[in-house]
């Protein structure tokens, strides 16, 4: 193979654009290492996202890329990930091994935030990610129920001063559920519900996440505002549904974060439509496009919209959300499509901090 091929491989190597990230892989914080020879091409990838399902469409894509330049090369793409770790100040001790904080947040109640959350956190996993879930809603904690995690359960304690998550489908889950019996009402005012959560912060030791995600309570009082004082927030996404009352208050949310000067990865649209469990009939009954206005708007993603479907519910309500109840159905594969961006517009946000990727050509 001469020069000037090894120079085309190269250079189309830098030039492929990433479908997930939008960016070529020159500038799209991937490291990459190309080996040559003769016609056989290796390419080790590692990604800054996590995408395990999506790993063979794009190692495809890249085949059919260097092909195009000479349909005999015979190439292998290898594809790994490294999820980007967010700058931070000095952080709880606790929270020293979680490379990413995400708060998952509402501007109003019964919106499915908690249900996306407990679906975001097994779609993460699933795509190759180490997950844990906070529960900060001290008021109405729910993600031991929808995790399965049965009733009684509390967490082991490490070194008689913090406690250790509860592993529930493969993640770390931790709840004021597991410290006060299920029927036990917060009958508390604002300074004790910020101290339960700054207890549940700085007490409980999570082991080597790449997401914490912290599913947070509706509104934006006194828990959102321990969180952005207490913690290194990477980033929030905001659920809504898509009638103008849920966007009211889903506006509100994404203006507090703006305020405490954490960026707002993207608005997810929760039951976006009905779909009729009889005849599959698909129905706007909430409106349509308020996710849309709401991320155009305030300049970030519509990260994804998901059905009002009463699987969804029954699933959560059993224990075994969608993602692990049925992993290939349409449901399914929309959580992890959005998991996927959402680690995506993480990556995007850090990747001005990591160096421009390494491609050598070594050729036998």
């Amino acid at each position: 193979m001469t020069e000037v091929n090894q120079a085309g491989i190269e250079q189309a190597v830098r030039a492929w654009v990433d479908p997930w990230m939008q960016l070529p892989l020159a500038e799209s914080g991937a490291q990459v290492a190309v080996s040559v020879a003769g016609k056989r091409v290796e390419i080790a990838l590692t990604l800054p996202y996590v995408a395990a399902t999506q790993h063979r469409a794009l190692a495809d894509a890249l085949v059919n890329t260097l092909q195009q330049l000479d349909s005999t090369l015979q190439v292998h793409v290898d594809i790994a990930q490294a999820v980007a770790e967010a700058p931070r100040t000095a952080a709880l001790p606790g929270l020293a091994g979680v490379r990413n904080i995400i708060a998952i947040a509402s501007g109003k109640g019964g919106v499915g935030k908690s249900t996306t959350t407990t679906n975001l956190a097994l779609a993460l996993q699933a795509q190759g990610a180490r997950v844990g879930v906070l529960d900060a809603d001290i008021y109405g904690p729910s993600q031991g129920m929808m995790f399965g995690v049965a009733a009684g359960t509390r967490p082991e304690t490490a070194e008689d001063k913090y406690f250790l998550p509860v592993m529930a489908h493969g993640v770390q889950v931790m709840s004021m559920s597991f410290l006060v019996d299920d029927n036990t009402p917060m009958v508390w005012r604002g300074p004790m519900v910020s101290g339960a959560l700054q207890q549940l912060l700085s007490q409980t030791l999570w082991q080597e996440l790449d997401y914490l995600l912290i599913d947070m309570p509706p509104g934006t009082g006194d828990i959102q505002l321990t969180l952005s004082q207490r913690v290194p927030v990477s980033g929030a996404v905001i659920v809504t549904t898509p009638q103008d009352i849920a966007l009211l208050d889903a506006v509100k949310g994404v203006e507090m974060f703006r305020k405490v000067d954490i960026p707002v990865l993207g608005v997810i649209e929760n039951m976006s439509t009905h779909i009729c469990s009889q005849c599959g009939h698909e129905e706007a009954i909430f409106g349509s496009g308020g996710g849309e206005r709401l991320a155009r708007d305030y300049g970030c993603e519509l990260l994804g919209q998901m059905p009002l479907a009463l699987a969804i519910r029954e699933q959560a309500d059993g224990g075994r959300p969608t993602v692990i109840a049925e992993p290939d159905g349409a449901h399914a594969r929309r959580y992890l499509e959005i998991a996927t961006r959402i680690s995506v517009q993480l990556a995007k946000r850090l990747r001005q901090a990591r160096s421009a990727p390494t491609i050598s050509i070594v050729s036998d």
